[in-house]
């Protein structure tokens, strides 16, 4: 047994006989200015290391497990500059370095949403884009429960230029691109973020503890075989799903998708909308549209584009019987391209199967749903025709290993922890507003283990509050996503932490609203103010301070007020509730009054708390500083005696 141990240490040593430097220490990459810098890699043990940087030379030797680390003084803004190192039989240059302020951009969807996504929204800075002061690293996304991963499993530095621009995180690129106007300084991007990822994946198992409930999960994902079941058994049931869907589809059976199908026995539709409004009623399974629609000789002969907005869950699209795009998950924009040839002049034929396995199936409202030519455009929408093509039962939802707790910290946020960041941006939320209540505690001890790896003090932390989302309503209400925007609220009382509001530039029916424009804008502000020192800047929108009552009304303090309070639109303020001891909420009216909000309701004389935007989707929320910042949603009671 003695000698199966030696012989799996000693190659766990070899494995790094070979100089190796991890993959963020490569061509292109940008180091943290002004505060020590540490460089590191693997070799033989006890082999002689040696940097040659600028006029100087560094030394190391590597340790018994292989591993070697330099550190560099603090160095200024600047550059391109070279690394060359050598060992014992190698020689490895790393060139194009840039020494500027290195930003860790994290969380899930939202932050990893790439520039590709936004790129009509934004086609005129995209088309300019040539900034070689700004660089992001992407992050591979790995997961790994049985221990933190030593390197990266890919990624590389890229200029936001016209060849890379589509790859960047939005709203880190937009954040970097304020910063760099502003002080010219290199920004560098990590970006380590995963879609649907949770907090407590980014979490470290020992900073877990304080959850027991995670730590255990994590513990159970240990198991390789446990891993490799649940995987098996995803794959099996969406094979068989699939499978049986396919073998039953009509449409398949019978080339729906030919522009010839007879439909004149078809239902119709109106588009945008779901099936489950029609006399289909609410099934699962997949459902085929048809419309033909006339197009002029102006819009043939040269390429076209279809949008049809978003659609719940997966479609194939063909256009006069050829498939010209699919998608098959529900999130992302329908935009495809039609080579030039297909449309032609009168009428053309368009057909979309729509594969949905839970929930309601259809075509989401409030998106464009358009035939676009040139300078020409068909409206889409409107009466369509539908057919069932096959009724399935609901497919089973499996877990998603990936996202289990510590998985994601390990594989992807371990690895970086040598490299030295100016601080993190953070946009995550939506996946944890299921347990909203444990989210500020969640995120506090993410902060502090982050802080505590990186051994760099307490380092800039910034964050996106959940912007607007789902349907609006009429009364007020109960709201996840109001309950986890208080604990991003309260999260302020941790040092060095900043919060960017993004309240009023959400989407009702779009998780991954398209303004990240805004968003890297007003995480910049705080970055001005917070890091860059810009004390005179307003940053933030109004924050809850204080609250008194006065006979039936409620007098309200806020900090950040700016050059004033400022109700939005010429409307008066909305979306103030108070309530009394019996805890119903009614709607309130609200006033300014100076830098305070008085609000009251004269049906209840002795008001206890007051909420502000407290919905999932507060549509019309409109306080604001008159830098046209908003206030941050808020919960308040009048503090007990």
């Amino acid at each position: 047994m003695r000698f199966l141990f030696a012989i799996l240490l000693l190659s766990s040593y070899c494995s790094y006989g070979q100089f190796k430097l991890p993959r963020l220490i490569s061509d292109g990459m940008i180091l943290q200015r002004n505060m020590p810098v540490k460089v590191w890699g693997w070799a033989s043990s006890s082999e002689k290391i040696t940097l040659h940087f600028k006029t100087k030379q560094y030394q190391a030797v590597t340790g018994q497990d292989g591993t070697w680390q330099i550190t560099l003084p603090p160095q200024q803004a600047g550059g391109p500059f070279v690394m060359t190192f050598s060992s014992t039989g190698n020689k490895t240059t790393v060139s194009d370095i840039l020494f500027g302020d290195v930003w860790l951009c994290s969380g899930q969807s939202n932050m990893e949403l790439t520039m590709d996504r936004v790129k009509d929204k934004y086609a005129g800075i995209v088309a300019i884009v040539n900034n070689p002061q700004i660089r992001q690293f992407e992050v591979a996304d790995r997961y790994n429960f049985e221990r933190p991963e030593q390197d990266l499993a890919g990624g590389q530095w890229l200029q936001a230029d016209d060849k890379n621009i589509l790859r960047f995180s939005a709203v880190a690129f937009f954040f970097a691109r304020e910063l760099y106007s502003r002080y010219k300084i290199p920004i560098g991007l990590i970006n380590a973020a995963l879609g649907g990822s949770p907090a407590e994946s980014w979490i470290s198992e020992n900073a877990l503890h304080k959850f027991p409930d995670y730590y255990n999960e994590a513990q159970k994902f240990k198991n390789k075989q446990l891993i490799q079941d649940i995987e098996a058994a995803g794959r099996e049931t969406n094979n068989q799903w699939y499978g049986e869907l396919n073998r039953t589809d009509e449409g398949l059976k019978n080339n729906w998708s030919s522009a010839t199908t007879n439909d004149q026995d078809w239902k119709q539709i109106s588009i945008p909308g779901y099936w489950a409004d029609t006399e289909l009623g609410y099934v699962n399974g997949v459902v085929w549209f048809r419309r033909n629609i006339d197009v002029p000789q102006t819009m043939t002969g040269k390429p076209a584009r279809i949008l049809m907005g978003r659609i719940v869950d997966a479609d194939s699209v063909f256009i006069n019987g050829v498939f010209v795009g699919t998608t098959t998950y529900q999130y992302p924009p329908r935009k495809y391209d039609i080579p030039a040839g297909i449309l032609k002049a009168g009428s053309n034929n368009i057909t979309v199967r729509v594969v949905n396995s839970g929930g309601r199936g259809g075509f989401v409202t409030d998106k464009p749903y358009k035939l676009i030519s040139g300078n020409d455009s068909l409206d889409l929408q409107g009466t369509w025709k539908y057919r069932l093509g096959a009724k399935m039962s609901p497919m089973k939802g499996q877990p998603v290993v990936r996202w289990k707790p510590a998985g994601l910290y390990n594989g992807m946020i371990a690895p970086l922890q040598n490299y030295a960041i100016r601080g993190a941006l953070w946009y995550q939320g939506e996946a944890n507003t299921g347990k909203a209540a444990e989210y500020g505690s969640l995120m506090e001890t993410l902060i502090t283990d982050w802080r505590t790896q990186w051994h760099q003090g307490s380092f800039p932390f910034l964050y996106v509050q959940l912007p607007g989302y789902m349907n609006t309503v009429t009364t007020p209400s109960e709201s996840n996503w109001a309950q986890l925007r208080q604990q991003q609220l309260q999260l302020l009382s941790v040092p060095n932490t900043a919060m960017a509001v993004a309240i009023d530039i959400g989407e009702w029916n779009d998780i991954h609203p398209l303004n990240k424009l805004d968003v890297g804008r007003r995480l910049a502000l705080q970055a001005e103010r917070l890091v860059y020192g810009d004390k005179k800047i307003v940053a933030s929108g109004p924050l809850y301070k204080s609250i008194t009552a006065k006979g039936n009304k409620l007098e309200i303090t806020f900090t950040n007020t700016g050059s004033g309070l400022l109700a939005a639109n010429n409307k008066p303020l909305q979306y103030f509730a108070v309530a009394a001891e019996n805890g119903k909420y009614v709607w309130a009216q609200a006033v300014i009054q100076g830098n305070k909000v008085i609000v009251w309701n004269d049906t209840i004389s002795h008001p206890v708390s007051v909420r502000y935007a407290w919905a999932d989707n507060p549509e019309g929320a409109n306080l604001y500083n008159k830098e046209m910042l908003p206030a941050s949603p808020f919960e308040a009671r009048i503090p007990q005696p």
